[in-house]
């Protein structure tokens, strides 16, 4: 009882073909490509904005030319 072989998998996409069609299964595999392509282009975006912002964090520590150490305190 080990893994599948590959006539196994022939006749389950076979199936699965039979069922939904292959124009149904072309829609979605679009579907699926355009989600992916978007979600890879806001994780791209959200990483620049985020090195945006270090950059700007960056700019504000530096007072002609030298580097100004701080230290972040809570309010009382």
């Amino acid at each position: 009882m080990g893994s599948f072989s590959i006539w196994h998998w022939l006749v389950v996409l076979l199936v699965i073909i039979l069922i939904f069609g292959t124009s149904k299964l072309k829609n979605m595999g679009k579907d699926l490509g355009g989600a992916i392509k978007g979600f890879k282009e806001g994780i791209k975006e959200g990483n620049d904005e985020v090195d945006a912002a270090a950059g700007k964090v960056e700019e504000t520590k530096q007072v002609a030319g030298k580097t100004i150490d701080v230290q972040a305190k809570e309010k009382s």
